[in-house]
């Protein structure tokens, strides 16, 4: 031991001599009389001089700072003024720099609110805007939410991607895109360096089986013939759900066309509903004619309309599971919405003489090539309105599969 350190034993931490008890290389105990003048109070400094100054800077009291403690933190300082540093200087800087990064940081979830109010403009549907919250909460936030963006590496990315990659393939590859686009942000915004982990292309590509290999699973669909007798469920439902359930049906709409609809779409005295653009899968706006039946839906919602949407949810339009958790109360859990879709192309083939291009624009699919799409500048809409008139008698139908019996009586 080097003589003129390390004075002080356990014995003096208990002293009751108020002022500096030195253990030598600057470090001293300091002992005053308590505030509430009972007992003492005892707590640490560090001392030296410079430039015939002398400062002094606390340690910490000797209930949380031990005496070895103490005088691992006197070294440290030590070290510092040989380096020409002041320590107090020193420290300052460090809780500086603390504080800055604590202000700088920034969880995934604040991350993606962040990036989502940046770029929603920009998106063109209010459905697109309105998924990604939505697919981020119910698959990747349990994984990521409050995790800090600096932090998050490849591990916990294949983490949240891995229960969702081979049951939901197209999602969870949209999402893998997603949380990359979060993390690009966070990285420019200076929250986060180094590579993105969420990268596809030499770097996830080796971990997680690629989307094209993956087996393509289809929506399951309703084989047509059952469709009058699930529809007349549904009619005996009285909800908002399946009143949105049956009219999508009713339509050949995508489930995100009819949750979003808005009444200034619908124009009731022509039984026609156009739907914009932005919130079309091609981008193009699309009329759909309106079926008898479905006026009288449309009717019914009307008579209690408190907003602007058409099947309202409890905050807005209907929530991104509702027909599910609809299909499932019906007992048909096996099924989607959207293949309903499948349901009336098939429908339309089998038990109808229109025209295939009529069935496709029902379905708003692009048709024909470039060079016939620039010829054909019509949207078929009245053979479509005969067409989906006629889809919706058949869904009304109490026994598709049978027909009247036709007698003939023989002479004899």
């Amino acid at each position: 031991m080097a003589r003129g350190i390390h004075r002080l034993s356990s014995t003096s931490l208990r002293s009751n001599k108020t002022g500096l008890h030195f253990d030598g290389g600057g470090l001293a105990l300091q002992i005053t009389p308590a505030r509430d003048g009972d007992g003492f109070s005892r707590s640490w400094i560090f001392r030296w001089t410079r430039d015939g100054k002398t400062r002094s800077m606390g340690l910490g009291s000797i209930i949380t700072v031990s005496l070895a403690d103490a005088r691992a933190a006197a070294l440290e300082c030590r070290k510092l003024l040989l380096t020409g540093t002041d320590p107090i200087e020193a420290r300052n800087a460090e809780r500086s720099a603390k504080v800055a990064a604590s202000a700088k940081r920034m969880t995934f979830e604040q991350a993606a609110s962040a990036y989502i109010a940046a770029h929603r403009q920009e998106w063109r549907s209010q459905q697109h805007a309105a998924e990604w919250p939505a697919s981020l909460r119910k698959h990747i936030y349990p994984t990521l939410a409050t995790t800090d963006v600096a932090a998050i590496d490849t591990a916990l990315v294949v983490k949240a991607l891995q229960p969702i990659w081979s049951t939901i393939p197209e999602s969870a590859s949209r999402l893998r895109g997603r949380i990359e686009a979060i993390l690009d942000w966070a990285t420019v915004a200076g929250l986060r360096q180094g590579d993105n982990p969420a990268r596809w292309q030499g770097h996830l590509e080796h971990l997680l089986a690629a989307p094209s290999k993956r087996q393509v699973r289809h929506l399951a669909a309703m084989p047509w013939q059952e469709l009058p007798a699930f529809v007349a469920k549904l009619r005996a439902t009285d909800t908002v759900v399946a009143r949105a359930a049956e009219f999508t049906i009713l339509m050949a709409a995508r489930k995100g066309e009819t949750r979003f609809a808005i009444w200034s779409e619908i124009d009731l005295e022509n039984k026609v509903w156009t739907i914009p653009g932005n919130r079309m899968k091609n981008g193009k706006e699309h009329r759909v004619p309106l079926s008898t039946r479905a006026v009288e839906i449309l009717l019914k919602m009307k008579a209690t309309a408190t907003g602007e949407h058409i099947f309202p949810g409890r905050y807005g339009p209907l929530g991104e599971s509702a027909f599910e958790h609809q299909l499932k109360r019906l007992g048909r859990s096996d099924i989607t919405l959207h293949g309903f879709r499948s349901s009336f192309r098939t429908w339309c083939s089998e038990q109808t003489a229109f025209a295939h291009e009529i069935a496709e624009q029902a379905l708003a699919h692009t048709v024909g090539t470039a060079v016939e799409r620039a010829y054909r500048r019509g949207d078929l809409f009245e053979k479509r309105r005969r067409l989906m008139e006629h889809w919706s008698d058949f869904c009304r139908t109490k026994s598709p599969m049978s027909t009247p019996a036709t007698v003939t009586r023989l002479r004899g």
